[in-house]
């Protein structure tokens, strides 16, 4: 069991903060959005096993997030998706209208959102300044008051009120995002 704490706003110090962290801080607190920090970095949270404590330290939904991009590798997909609903390609696949999705590599995701694996998160969008990634939420996530979310890195977690993450903070990064209805069986 880890010893875990929920701490308002950002860090006291950066000094131990990777800059694409800080980044993420500097755009919350420049919006005025409350949010709630739990740092763990001596348990990354880089599984949705691994973020079952965090959950209940944070009192937020911690989303499953992943990067995706058509066969062509030429549109990518970040999808927002509550961590205990199965992903099934085919079933997000015919919403989008796309022949077939896969996981994007890791290069992909360095390139466009400055994120490394175990680490996707809604937040690297503002790092996406070509908007070559579209945002998919899942009705579910949308539903919910608070989402659980890094900043860019694994090693904290961030609770964000859903309305400001779906409403000023996606705004500030100039990304739109198309809700998506995830069933998750055959």
């Amino acid at each position: 069991m880890m010893d875990l704490k929920l701490e308002k706003g950002s860090p006291a110090s950066y000094s131990d903060r990777l800059e694409k962290e800080q980044r993420c801080y500097r755009l919350l607190d420049s919006l005025k959005i409350e949010y709630w920090r739990c740092d763990h970095a001596d348990a990354n949270a880089d599984t949705m096993e691994a973020c079952q404590e965090i959950d209940g330290i944070l009192g937020a939904l911690i989303c499953k997030n992943l990067f995706l991009c058509n066969r062509q590798h030429t549109q990518f997909y970040l999808l927002m998706m509550p961590g205990d609903k199965p992903f099934k390609t085919k079933e997000l696949s015919a919403q989008l209208g796309c022949a077939r999705l896969s996981f994007a590599g890791p290069d992909e995701m360095e390139k466009h959102l400055d994120i490394t694996p175990g680490s996707v998160s809604i937040l690297g969008l503002m790092n996406d300044k070509e908007k070559c990634v579209q945002l998919l939420v899942d009705e579910d996530v949308l539903a919910g008051d608070y989402v659980g979310c890094h900043p860019c890195i694994n090693t904290s977690s961030l609770k964000i009120g859903a309305k400001y993450l779906f409403g000023p903070v996606l705004q500030a990064m100039e990304h739109d995002l198309i809700p998506v209805h995830l069933v998750g069986t055959e």
